[in-house]
């Protein structure tokens, strides 16, 4: 998944420092990321040294082993030679895997900064914490940290076949698992329940939680789980607003997963292999 970059290790403790040469600057535009790639294809991002003589306002992100990273926000400046501007998309798929997920991490962290440079209590500009990562009102001390979604992934599964869907009205267009947010006041196996019964009108039974993935790409914490269908009708009532289809499939009509970066993809190659089935 995008988040395993074994034996390199991420660490996501903030730090009130400034870059030094050899940090790297994430700068962003919106959903694009200023990016370059070297011969091979692999991407780079540039380093403080790439911006001399521009204007830039510099915050601490994370590092991955001894790399730091910063999210670059330019006040004046010109786009460094070699580097462009790509849509964060592309970090399903590039390589270095541990730069893709720097790369649409701190593309989470930014869009976070963005969505609080004003104070959603009285409106007055936010002031960002030098000693944690958080933006505290001046005027009324309101204080906004990163927020974090609970979502959940589910398998059904019902007489040795899947079921997966497609969802409606997005760009991502392949098969997927029946998935939702948590919602204030359930618990995450309430969920469970309560998706696959809006979504496709199914009651399901013998919950196993199977593992977690942070999803930078939408802010969401994943939770993953295995279950049964709770009885013997497994017609589908789909929810058209949510799902374009869904339907139950086979082991061997499950597709491969090509990008191996997604809890969903990897649950469904579990099954796919038989090795994971209730």
């Amino acid at each position: 998944m995008i988040q395993d970059i074994g034996p390199k290790k991420y660490y996501n403790e903030y730090h009130d420092k400034a870059p030094d040469e050899k940090g790297r600057i994430l700068v962003y535009r919106g959903s694009e990321v200023l990016i370059s790639h070297k011969e091979d294809g692999q991407i780079f991002f540039p380093a403080l040294s790439d911006f001399s003589g521009c204007e830039m306002n510099y915050t601490y992100l994370f590092a991955i082993n001894e790399e730091e990273f910063y999210l670059g926000e330019p006040v004046e400046w010109t786009i460094p030679e070699t580097y462009h501007f790509e849509h964060v998309r592309q970090f399903r798929l590039a390589r270095p895997r541990e730069l893709a997920f720097a790369g649409i991490t701190g593309h989470q962290l930014y869009e976070w900064y963005q969505r609080h440079i004003y104070c959603g209590a009285c409106g007055v500009r936010m002031h960002r914490d030098h000693k944690e990562r958080m933006v505290k009102c001046p005027s009324c001390g309101n204080m906004v940290y990163p927020v974090i979604s609970p979502a959940v992934i589910i398998a059904v599964t019902h007489n040795g076949k899947l079921l997966m869907s497609k969802y409606a009205g997005r760009e991502y267009k392949k098969y997927a698992l029946i998935a939702g947010f948590n919602e204030i006041g359930e618990t995450i196996e309430e969920t469970v329940h309560r998706e696959v019964m809006e979504e496709v009108g199914l009651k399901v039974k013998n919950l196993k939680y199977y593992k977690s993935q942070p999803w930078p790409f939408t802010g969401t914490l994943l939770m993953g789980f295995f279950c049964e269908l709770d009885g013997e009708d497994d017609r589908i009532t789909l929810e058209e607003e949510e799902l374009a289809e869904a339907g139950w499939y086979s082991p061997e009509e499950v597709p491969e997963d090509e990008e191996r970066i997604a809890l969903t993809r990897e649950m469904m190659t579990r099954f796919k292999k038989g090795e994971y089935m209730l």
